[in-house]
């Protein structure tokens, strides 16, 4: 548990996780309301308790990261932003789609849009219209997600 953890889990308290680590959940949950530092916060609590060695650890740093460009994109700094966003390719580039009831493939190609957005337009590209939103698959009971 990291030092945050008690802070992380009341704010998941509440959030519907569909199956998954609330943390996990709670990253969707924060990210689609534009909390992007909390989002951060919860789901870096899960990932620093499962460790490096842990299957989805570049998962969810990918993750991580696609919040962090956001909190970036809001205090106006295009060039971490951007690196972030990279970043953020770069891992989750390494897991197959769907993956833990997220459509990688589009969210890798939204990174790209946000990323060629600030760099054609400006920062506003990110931060300037609505709210992103990334959506979580329930997890069916053989763990993987629910298809309709």
């Amino acid at each position: 548990m990291s030092a945050k953890s008690g802070k992380v889990g009341a704010r998941v308290a509440g959030v519907d996780a569909k199956g998954w680590d609330p943390r996990y959940a709670g990253w969707f949950e924060c990210f689609n309301r534009g909390e992007y530092y909390e989002a951060h916060d919860v789901l870096e609590d899960l990932w620093l308790e499962q460790g490096r060695e842990a299957p989805d650890h570049g998962f969810h740093k990918g993750l991580i990261q696609v919040a962090g460009a956001f909190v970036h994109a809001r205090k106006g700094r295009p060039g971490p932003a951007v690196a972030l966003l990279r970043l953020a390719r770069s891992y989750l580039g390494q897991y197959p789609t769907p993956h833990r009831g997220l459509d990688v493939g589009d969210l890798l190609s939204r990174c790209h849009q946000w990323e060629a957005g600030v760099l054609a337009t400006g920062i506003a590209s990110m931060v300037g219209g609505p709210l992103p939103r990334v959506a979580l698959a329930p997890k069916a009971a053989s763990g993987h997600p629910a298809t309709p």
